[in-house]
């Protein structure tokens, strides 16, 4: 029997379901948005409908050709409880729905449509992990019991970022098919802006993210102190800079840790860096670090590989093939081992830190570009489409 041309297969309608397409979802937003334009793209008929928070209307510019399509919530949008978000998905024909993010009210609106019959794929972006579900446990367990652990349940499929991630989505007990497709990246042009202003004029280790408890930069600060304690000659070349928004009142701990260490010289905080100002800090920086206790897949060590940062990072950001490829440095979240960590780092010099850079920019380059990704989505729809055939399964799928 000949098989069918892919070339000529038919476009799929596609519903992506986020709960923000702008800044304020720090890299889940790029991680749905990047795939979408390329299916786009390829002639695929993309909807994505999301939840309208205060920087919505000022990033809708980076989803073209797509515009998503805007709803209201009612009360806070970290519920996610929004009617009207449900009536843009169950007036139109999908496909497949691709769900970003979970433990949002409108989980719930999902499984509706999951249980009428539209195939489902659910990305946790990490929110499965062990130490994300030892956060705010009774307001999971009250979502689990409302709407979550039935929209789990229900789904064709789930997309995990890596095998690790597989791992928590199995320890939770769920016996879905999971398809694990990582995150990309797009390269720099090589261009970018001076340093701004404010930027420290000694030697800069990067931070760029949330400020929030499970990036651990409170134990960096201190990580930091006891640096300067214990090698005062390394740490006298080095300025730390943490660039990002407050996420749950994390910032005064963070700022009261800097206090507390005396290192108001030597610790700045310019508050979130987007766009061009972002891409000025990498270009300028001399090493990135992300000392997380939890991650699905971080977007933010992927820009530091792409600006050929070197990266030091904890196990928790699922990304041990940039420890393989000598592209990583590991740490723990612990400050008193990542101090130890920082001074056997931050005493090699530029030359050896912009080797290890260099080799995580050809990772990158290599393993992680978007168009790949989103061919293997493409694939991954038409096989949950076609019911999970476990006879024609997509590589991707464990």
């Amino acid at each position: 029997m000949q098989l069918p041309d892919p070339s000529r297969a038919k476009p799929l309608s596609i519903g992506v379901v986020l709960g923000s397409i702008s800044r304020s979802a720090g890299g889940i937003s790029s991680a749905a948005r990047r795939p979408a334009q390329h299916l786009t793209a390829a002639g695929h008929e993309v909807t994505v409908i999301a939840l309208r928070d205060n920087f919505s209307e000022r990033d809708l510019h980076e989803w073209t050709p797509i515009e998503p399509i805007l709803v209201d919530a009612l009360g806070p949008n970290r519920i996610g409880l929004s009617p009207q978000l449900y009536r843009e998905l169950s007036r139109r024909h999908f496909d497949i729905v691709h769900q970003h993010g979970i433990w949002q009210a409108f989980s719930g609106f999902v499984a509706r449509l999951a249980k009428r019959g539209t195939p489902t794929l659910i990305a946790p972006h990490g929110m499965l992990d062990p130490w994300a579900l030892r956060q705010n446990v009774w307001k999971k367990r009250l979502a689990s019991n409302l709407y979550e652990d039935a929209n789990m349940r229900r789904a064709s499929c789930f997309h995990a970022l890596s095998h690790s991630e597989c791992g928590a989505i199995r320890a939770y007990g769920l016996t879905n098919p999971v398809a694990v497709i990582r995150n990309g990246i797009d390269l720099p042009n090589g261009n970018s802006a001076s340093p701004p202003e404010w930027w420290p004029d000694k030697r800069v280790l990067l931070f760029v993210g949330r400020i929030h408890e499970k990036k651990g930069v409170v134990g960096l600060v201190e990580a930091f102190a006891t640096l300067r304690a214990n090698a005062p000659e390394v740490a006298k070349e080095w300025n730390l800079v943490i660039a990002g928004w407050d996420d749950g009142g994390h910032l005064a701990e963070l700022t009261a840790a800097i206090s507390r260490n005396g290192l108001e010289e030597y610790v700045v905080l310019p508050g979130p860096l987007y766009g061009s100002q972002k891409e000025a800090a990498l270009a300028a920086a001399e090493a990135f670090v992300l000392p997380s206790y939890s991650e699905g897949l971080p977007m933010s060590v992927l820009e530091a590989w792409a600006w050929s940062l070197p990266v030091l990072m904890t196990e928790a950001c699922n990304l041990v093939d940039g420890f393989v490829a000598g592209a990583a440095i590991r740490i723990e979240s612990d400050p008193a081992s990542l101090a130890d960590k920082l001074c056997e780092t931050l005493i090699r010099s530029p030359t050896e830190l912009a080797a290890i850079g260099a080799r995580g920019h050809e990772h990158v380059a290599t393993h992680y570009a978007w168009p790949g990704i989103a061919s293997s989505q493409e694939s991954l729809y038409r096989w949950m489409v076609a019911g999970c055939p476990s006879d024609s399964r997509p590589n991707c799928v464990v």
